[in-house]
């Protein structure tokens, strides 16, 4: 019982760093959304809002590794094609008020007291990178190739979070998709 309420209150914090941020965030909606009683915090988030967050982005930056790990590999292209229809909803949401709950722990305040979700954005970051970066390997790409091309990836998609939260729209990604894809298509396809 306890494990499913701080797996609630953690899916409530990822859901709020979507749409709030992290001062947007509050101990109120986490534990009306999750069902839990006030005591429940300082219970399961004795680091008070700065484990809660990062917990919440490390919690979130796993569930996005594995949908990573399933992208395909017959090819770097396979992968680039892969990774732009599995974000594509991703981004669609950031430009109706979503986001990246990664990003937004990564974004919060400076300090030592905020450290640790910052950490934890680092690391999923990281994360990704490398799963996308074991994809293109498996795809044929030598190591630092992969590792850079995946790291585009990623920095495109955090780009598009922003990008399509400001205009409402995700014009940008598609064009930026369709440019990457065009470019790796001609770099790896010839």
């Amino acid at each position: 019982m306890a494990r499913d309420t701080r797996a609630r209150m953690i899916a409530a914090a990822v859901h709020s760093l979507q749409h709030d941020g992290v001062d947007g965030m509050s101990f109120t909606d986490v534990l009306h959304v999750s069902g839990a009683a006030r005591g429940a915090i300082y219970h399961h988030f004795p680091g008070g809002k700065s484990q809660l967050v990062a917990e919440a982005a490390a919690d979130n930056g796993h569930q996005v590794r594995a949908l990573l790990a399933e992208l395909p590999a017959e090819s770097p292209v396979a992968v680039v094609r892969g990774f732009t229809q599995l974000i594509r909803p991703v981004v669609e949401a950031s430009a109706s008020g979503g986001g990246c709950a990664v990003a937004a722990a990564g974004m919060g305040k400076s300090g030592p007291d905020h450290d640790e979700p910052r950490h934890a954005a680092a690391v999923a970051f990281g994360s990704w990178i490398g799963e996308i970066a074991g994809r293109l390997v498996a795809a044929g790409l030598p190591g630092a190739e992969a590792h850079e091309l995946a790291a585009t990836l990623i920095t495109m998609l955090e780009g598009a979070h922003v990008l399509a939260r400001a205009t409402g729209g995700i014009e940008c990604f598609d064009q930026t998709a369709r440019a990457l894809t065009t470019l790796v298509e001609g770099r790896y396809e010839s």
